[in-house]
């Protein structure tokens, strides 16, 4: 039976870095767990995992915002499902964890990027039911 809950100790963030450096490649362990932390403070960055018979498959971060367009919103800032663990529908279970803590927190939507490149990662937001509504723009100050 799969549990779906919010890393809130130092050593629950510490167990979603594997999961997490396998998106976000550019990460160290120390750095990752400062980070979030200091997101969590700054943000509201939170991070939940599902975990299924002791082990960790699919990490989620997200954060609540407002906006003038959107009004309140989940944003999900990453979303990943162990490469060993693909399309066994954890990913499914949380966004749907996180479609209920969105309603639950009065959000009227969810949103999130995803990197161009990223055809499955499409496909998978596509099934959920989510549909590309603008784009994104940036220019690199560093």
């Amino acid at each position: 039976m799969s549990n779906i809950r919010i890393a809130s100790e130092e050593s629950e963030i510490l167990q979603c870095f594997p999961i997490i450096k396998q998106l976000r490649s550019h990460l160290t362990e120390q750095g990752f767990i400062q980070q979030v932390q200091r997101q969590n403070v700054d943000y509201g960055y939170q991070l939940c995992y599902l975990e299924e018979a002791g082990k960790l498959h699919c990490v989620a971060g997200f954060r609540i915002s407002e906006c003038l367009s959107n009004g309140k919103y989940l944003y999900i800032d990453d979303l990943v499902t162990d490469e060993l663990h693909r399309s066994r529908g954890f990913g499914e279970k949380v966004f749907e964890w996180l479609i209920n803590y969105a309603r639950l927190n009065g959000c009227n939507e969810i949103g999130l990027e995803s990197g161009v490149q990223r055809f499955a990662a499409h496909r998978f937001y596509m099934k959920q039911g989510m549909h590309i509504s603008s784009y994104h723009f940036s220019v690199s100050l560093t």
